[in-house]
């Protein structure tokens, strides 16, 4: 790993594309002036509906659409890499789609897709969630290698299953686009985060939806990155924004030098 100046876009998503598009496109500039090489978006950056049912109107096949193309044309006009949060992509079912992290480097080129594996699923009487019903799972974890890294791709519910993150060997940088509730991210976001940065030895970008939205959700914000020894390098609590920090590659080198913890493994 080398040391890279990272950024978690924290958005309010609403359920215009062409607006949350234009948005996402202010920030990664802002992000880019500000010297951030790798722009990690929110997940549902390009739409959170008035219904689940809404982001099946603007699902696109796979290498093809306005939103990948706006991603790829992104990273090439700032030179920089770029994670797109989560855009819908088509599934074999034509009721539900894939809820999918791109990632394109400095030149356009998508190198890496991950589809959500673990699909949220809440009620508490009151909030009731069920990603299942319009969404189809993956089934395969995904990293991929930069010239300042290697990256694991992961999204928002994910982040409760930590055998995930231990599947794919040593991993430098975990990314986790979300869209966390207000409710269940003021009990478990931060400590969550931070214990898959400890346990893993990584650094951790988790840029969340930040706020309330014209559908009347509630999301919880506080987009982070988190260094490998847990310690929150900076936050967002609510609102659009940037987070960013500089990830130094001597601070992984020593947390895992001087606690060996990956290297003390028994069960693999």
């Amino acid at each position: 790993m080398r040391t890279v100046k990272v950024c978690a876009v924290q958005m309010i998503s609403m359920p215009q594309v062409a607006q949350n598009v234009a948005r996402a496109r202010d920030l990664i500039a802002q992000a880019a002036a500000a010297g951030a090489e790798l722009i990690v978006l929110p997940e549902y950056f390009a739409i959170m509906g008035h219904t689940d049912q809404d982001k099946l109107a603007v699902q696109e096949a796979y290498g093809a659409g306005p939103l990948q193309d706006f991603l790829a044309a992104s990273a090439r006009e700032h030179g920089v890499w770029l994670v797109g949060g989560t855009i819908p992509l088509c599934s074999d079912d034509p009721k539900r789609v894939m809820n999918s992290s791109l990632a394109f480097n400095p030149q356009g080129e998508c190198v890496a897709r991950y589809d959500k594996i673990h699909l949220f699923g809440f009620d508490n009487g009151t909030e009731r969630f069920s990603e299942c019903d319009t969404i189809a799972p993956g089934s395969l974890p995904v990293t991929f290698d930069t010239p300042f890294g290697r990256i694991g791709l992961s999204i928002c519910y994910d982040l409760r299953f930590p055998e995930l993150f231990r599947s794919v060997g040593d991993v430098d940088i975990w990314l986790l686009p979300a869209a966390f509730t207000a409710t269940t991210g003021r009990a478990h976001w931060e400590v969550l985060l931070r214990a898959r940065a400890i346990e893993n030895q990584c650094f951790v970008i988790a840029p969340d939806q930040g706020g309330l939205h014209p559908t009347g959700r509630q999301t919880f914000g506080h987009s982070m990155i988190i260094d490998p020894w847990g310690q929150v390098l900076d936050c967002l609590p609510e609102g659009e924004g940037l987070v960013l920090a500089e990830l130094k590659a001597s601070q992984l080198e020593r947390v895992r030098k001087t606690l060996p913890a990956l290297a003390h493994r028994v069960l693999k």
